[in-house]
């Protein structure tokens, strides 16, 4: 167990790093450089040479205690009490006055989530690329829903059914599946981290019976608070994935957006810029 580490580690221990892929060799890629490791004595695992505190020990099968509940990412204490296994301790290695960097789960937005939101979008923004959907804008995986529950894709519409084909990729693939609850996918004009401007879309854009598709029975987690309304208990749940986009078949008809436009904007402020010089 490693405590008070490079918080690089902080952010790959809550990230859908791709199966098969080790954490440190994720790590040294994003930094740029081999993560220092010792070999364990009592193990012989690789120990992080730089954290600050490390535990060696040995965890045996059905060897547990009650441990819990706990504060979780959004915003909920978890399951009740259950029990964990238990690790003994053989050895402790630490540094002389080790520091140690916390970050105290509660109500989002909070730390953990404004770390995680960014690492998490772009987890699925490569997801849906690497599933051949064109012409992604952007993805934001919101702050208040934990950075999990609440996820919006932009897209520039190419096609028949493209919005719909990005909401359920995103909905399903690693880094949006767990624990989702709402995908929602707006045109490339609707800044996707903006939550006023998401949901004017939903609102003018989307039919209620014709544009939010159900997925029942996707993967859910006992950390979900709504595990305890679940007939399995939180391990699966259902997603809701709403269409906000202007309806493909009716793009060319349907009405433009009040506002000036890019270009005018861009013109005013230039001309005026002495004037809007503190203007955000």
């Amino acid at each position: 167990m490693s405590l008070g580490h490079d918080p690089l580690f902080a952010l790959l221990g809550g990230l859908e790093v791709p199966y098969g892929v080790s954490e440190l060799n994720y790590a040294g890629a994003i930094a740029g450089e081999a993560v220092e490791v010792l070999k364990g004595p009592i193990t012989s695992m690789p120990l992080l040479a730089r954290a600050e505190i490390v535990l060696e020990g040995w965890i045996y099968p059905g060897d547990t205690y009650p441990e819990g509940p706990y504060g979780e990412f959004h915003g909920y204490y978890s399951a009740a009490e259950a029990p964990q296994p238990v690790i003994h301790v053989e050895r402790v290695l630490h540094r002389r006055e080790p520091i140690l960097l916390g970050s105290p789960p509660g109500r989002p937005p909070h730390d953990y989530s404004y770390w995680v939101s960014i690492l998490r979008s772009a987890v699925v923004f490569d997801a849906l690329v690497d599933a051949g959907v064109p012409d992604v804008q952007a993805v934001w995986q919101h702050e208040c829903g934990g950075a999990r529950m609440l996820l919006v894709v932009s897209i520039k519409q190419r096609y028949p059914g493209h919005a719909r084909q990005a909401g359920h990729v995103a909905a399903q693939c690693r880094g949006g599946a767990q624990v989702g609850r709402y995908v929602i996918v707006v045109d490339e004009d609707i800044d996707p981290t903006d939550l006023e401007q998401v949901m004017w879309a939903v609102a003018t854009r989307s039919d209620p019976i014709r544009d939010i598709d159900f997925i029942e029975r996707a993967w859910g987690s006992q950390v979900d608070p709504q595990h305890v309304t679940l007939p399995d208990g939180g391990l699966m749940n259902s997603r809701a994935i709403i269409d906000a986009c202007r309806p493909y078949e009716f793009r060319h008809v349907f009405p433009h957006t009040v506002g000036a436009s890019p270009e005018l904007l861009a013109r005013t402020r230039v001309k005026w810029a002495s004037l809007l010089a503190g203007d955000a």
